[in-house]
């Protein structure tokens, strides 16, 4: 019998994908370089289940139905372009690949001019929610040709996270649109979880809490409509996981090194080439670099101490709770409105035509930035679908306005406190040079053309000017 999908890698996300396209109705073959784990799967996981394994590449693309669909979930970079090079010699014009992995949107958009060269059509997929995202619903990112959508449309609704105004996936947009949102999406991921992180440092080195007090702080500003998220609901869940060994809470245990794959990394460097500012999540990749100096730092330690003198919160713990909590809900907001931001000016560039408002849809439900107040970011666009800056949604606005007193003594808190927020702090910077109506850039536009004839504009003329500011008057 022919199968409706095929899914190639069985790594712990094809694994929990295939298993979710089964579910759903649709009968799935699936292939794997590694005949080990295509049988260990088979016997294990997928057993009793109407799925087909495949021991080799060209029985199965025989086992699909045409016109094929493939999901492609290997290692982004090199492995994406060797199972491509692969399959192209057995596939037919109308087939279509769709990658699931991490990819760099640049590479998407080579491999779909490449692809539909030959007549097949290609699908740069974002897939977010994790392993268990990807077993019961997670959010989908798909880009590439409208007709190659509509394709696999039937299958991605179904698999998709559902939520209460519909699956979390959509069109989002030609080429490797789907990529770029995912890479936008996985860099506001970078800044959410830094946001947290802080909080957390705040509140357990000047504060004084212990990870019980931690647990109960964040599982109720989970309840609260700002703060109500999946990266909170598993911080509280994180704080009160017991080391086996130690009997002691297992977070503390964790050595303070981050890792990373490379989607921060690359939003960093699309901003820095398109000119957006997204200083947060810039922050947030910092952050992970400079944990991975464990030994440099804690040298550093040694010799470079604490602060002269240390300031106390005089009892008042709650208040200082609350501030956390308000300058963490501000920080979030700024983070989102640079990541939106930046999709707006990759939209305008590589003619994406992104729905904004639709791309804050699809991530209400499955994805690792799931959060309730993406209810709030939907309506803001849906309202005004050329609004410059989540800043300047009215609700947004407000937020921050009546809660920027705490969020200002917080950053002041904790640089007093010798505690970095690099993040929280790039967010505050943020806020206060966008409402600004003149910064000092007028000075660094001066030293430009002193130094290299650069030339500068006129608040009061027209026109472009130089000046030879050698030789000064008088």
């Amino acid at each position: 019998m022919k199968r409706t999908f095929g899914l190639i890698g069985l790594a712990v996300m094809g694994e929990n994908l295939a298993l979710n396209v089964e579910r759903n109705g649709f009968p799935i073959s699936v292939y794997n370089r590694s005949r080990e784990k295509t049988d260990a799967f088979m016997e294990n996981r997928a057993g009793g289940k109407n799925i087909h394994a495949a021991y080799f590449i060209e029985n199965f693309v025989e086992s699909l139905e045409t016109p094929r669909q493939i999901l492609v979930m290997v290692k982004a970079g090199g492995p994406v372009d060797a199972v491509i090079n692969q399959l192209k010699p057995l596939l037919s014009p109308g087939d279509t690949i769709i990658d699931g992995g991490n990819s760099l949107y640049e590479d998407t958009e080579r491999r779909t001019k490449d692809l539909e060269s030959m007549g097949l059509t290609y699908i740069g997929m974002g897939v977010s929610g994790g392993e268990e995202g990807a077993l019961n619903g997670p959010s989908l990112m798909p880009g590439g040709t409208k007709a190659a959508y509509d394709s696999i449309e039937p299958i991605v609704t179904k698999i998709a996270a559902q939520v209460d105004d519909g699956p979390c996936v959509t069109y989002v947009g030609p080429g490797g649109a789907g990529h770029y949102v995912k890479m936008v999406h996985n860099g506001i991921e970078y800044g959410d979880m830094q946001l947290i992180a802080e909080a957390y440092d705040l509140l357990k080195t000047v504060g004084g809490l212990d990870d019980a007090a931690l647990h109960e702080i964040f599982k109720e500003w989970n309840t609260t409509e700002e703060l109500d998220s999946f990266l909170v609901e598993i911080t509280a869940d994180i704080f009160k996981y017991e080391d086996p060994a130690t009997h002691t809470p297992l977070v503390e245990m964790i050595l303070d090194a981050a890792g990373q794959k490379g989607t921060g990394r690359w939003t960093v460097v699309s901003a820095l080439e398109l000119g957006v500012s997204i200083p947060t999540i810039t922050a947030a990749v910092n952050a992970r670099i400079i944990s991975s100096i464990k030994e440099e730092r804690v040298a550093a330690s040694h010799e470079l101490g604490n602060p002269p003198q240390a300031v106390h919160l005089n009892g008042n713990l709650k208040g200082f709770i609350d501030q956390v909590r308000d300058a963490l809900y501000c920080s979030k907001i700024c983070s989102y409105a640079q990541g939106m931001a930046l999709l707006a000016k990759a939209s305008e560039e590589f003619n994406y035509d992104l729905d904004l408002g639709e791309t804050a849809r699809i991530w209400k439900g499955g994805c690792i930035i799931r959060a309730g107040f993406l209810n709030k970011i939907k309506k803001a666009f849906d309202e005004n679908p050329k609004l410059p800056n989540l800043l300047m949604a009215p609700e947004f606005k407000q937020s921050i306005l009546d809660r920027q007193s705490a969020w200002r003594s917080v950053v002041a808190l904790a640089a007093q406190q010798g505690v970095a927020v690099p993040a929280f702090s790039a967010s505050l910077d943020y806020f206060d040079s966008y409402r600004r109506d003149r910064l000092p850039q007028n000075l660094t536009q001066a030293q430009r053309d002193y130094f290299g004839a650069h030339t500068y504009k006129r608040i009061d003329q027209e026109g472009v000017f130089h000046t030879e500011w050698a030789k000064v008057q008088g």
